[in-house]
């Protein structure tokens, strides 16, 4: 989506996928690569005896047996993805809890433009399926929107790119008719291309689809919109450096400047690569240096490591309420009156879960809720923060831009 031309080189239906494959094949080839699955990174640890505190490690649950653990690093890089669960309706995995945009808040880094996150228009909609994503690419090959009464309707949003037009674009069209006509889908349709191109171009979504009971050679896919991509993150640099020494950020959580208000499609795994690689000339230029230097391990307070029974249920129900409340008071179309209603509600379990973890410190749905809920409190005060709609963010009481906020929303624990 957004795209004039077609420039996106791409392996079928599943180029990342393709791209993450191979260098797991090639991790797995190097013997001084040691990999530990199974963690849940709890906080980063700083040197504070220098004048500039740095990253000298990180403080962590080991999954398999409940034990806490410190891993001591001269550098860090934080690639933990997008944050998607902090909605209801997500194309993100169960892990995008944006664990690594808070870790990095906490330890100082400043956060940018978390207002801006991008709905994806076209989520796979049946019961039976979870996150599945029905690429915008179908919609490049000639693929048409359709709302619930068979009627194409893209043309009434966006006369001259009609699907092809920018997600932002396309996502508050779906809204928009699925408020008018009740629906809970709309459908996508492919059918008038052949099908045995289809099945050629499309084969991971027509394989999952057919799973599912829908043969899209022959019959339109229902969809909805889902959240997909957060446009902002960890401010770095153009060597993905934090503001924190020795801490630095690629992908998803990481803000570089590159997507702007808006990404184009694909263009987030461009960067990932880009940046991925730019890092690794910046750490390898640091390394001699660094080398040098002696860390040790930090004191910590002995922390206990203890399931929670009686308030699991509470818990439960904060996590679905945070992603609920997100979903329609955060979502595709914001207003004023339903941020701060929301700001307020978010600060409420916000309080009830600090209550929690006064207690218990190390019980792995409390720490995933707790992030998010932090999560959700920053993207809802960012949006406040910027009275105007531009790109992702569509607010109600300012339906444009406004030349005061060309500019990035930055966030930290000294001025937030």
């Amino acid at each position: 989506g957004g795209h004039s031309r077609k420039r996106i080189l791409h392996v079928g239906d599943y180029t990342g996928r393709a791209i993450e494959n191979t260098l797991i094949e090639r991790v797995f080839e190097q013997p001084n690569i040691r990999i530990l699955e199974n963690h849940f990174v709890v906080k980063l640890l700083k040197n504070k005896t220098s004048s500039k505190p740095k990253i000298i490690g990180a403080f962590a649950l080991d999954l398999s047996n409940s034990k806490p653990v410190i891993y001591l690093a001269k550098i860090i890089v934080l690639c933990t993805g997008g944050a998607g669960k902090v909605f209801l309706y997500t194309s993100n995995p169960d892990t995008a809890t944006g664990d690594g945009i808070v870790l990095a808040y906490q330890v100082g880094c400043r956060i940018a433009n978390l207002e801006f996150f991008q709905f994806h228009p076209t989520c796979l909609y049946h019961p039976k399926a979870k996150n599945f994503l029905i690429s915008e690419s179908l919609r490049g090959e000639g693929a048409i929107l359709l709302n619930a009464n068979g009627k194409r309707f893209m043309a009434e949003y966006d006369p001259v790119k009609k699907e092809l037009a920018p997600r932002d674009v396309v996502v508050r069209a779906i809204d928009m008719e699925l408020k008018k006509t009740g629906a809970e889908c709309v459908y996508l349709d492919i059918t008038h291309l052949p099908s045995h191109y289809i099945k050629h171009r499309f084969p991971y979504i027509y394989e999952t689809c057919l799973k599912f009971g829908i043969d899209i050679t022959s019959q339109p896919i229902p969809v909805v919109p889902a959240a997909h991509y957060l446009c902002g993150g960890i401010y770095t640099n153009l060597w993905g450096q934090t503001d924190i020494p020795n801490l630095f950020a690629i992908g998803e959580c990481a803000f570089t400047g590159l997507h702007g208000a808006n990404r184009l499609a694909s263009n987030s795994l461009l960067e990932a690569l880009c940046f991925a690689h730019q890092a690794s000339l910046k750490i390898k230029e640091m390394w001699e240096q660094l080398k040098k230097e002696k860390i040790s391990i930090p004191k910590i307070k002995d922390i206990p490591v203890k399931e929670i029974k009686e308030e699991k249920v509470s818990i439960s129900h904060n996590w679905d309420w945070i992603r609920r409340l997100m979903w329609d008071f955060v979502g595709i179309v914001r207003s004023i009156k339903m941020l701060h209603l929301a700001k307020k509600r978010i600060e409420f379990i916000k309080n009830e879960i600090e209550n929690y973890w006064r207690g218990i410190y190390l019980d792995l749905d409390l720490m995933e809720l707790k992030n998010i809920c932090e999560l959700a409190n920053l993207i809802t005060k960012s949006a406040l923060l910027r009275l105007e709609s531009r790109g992702t963010h569509y607010l109600l009481d300012f339906p444009y831009k406004r030349k005061e906020f060309q500019k990035d929303t930055i966030i930290s624990l000294k001025n937030f």
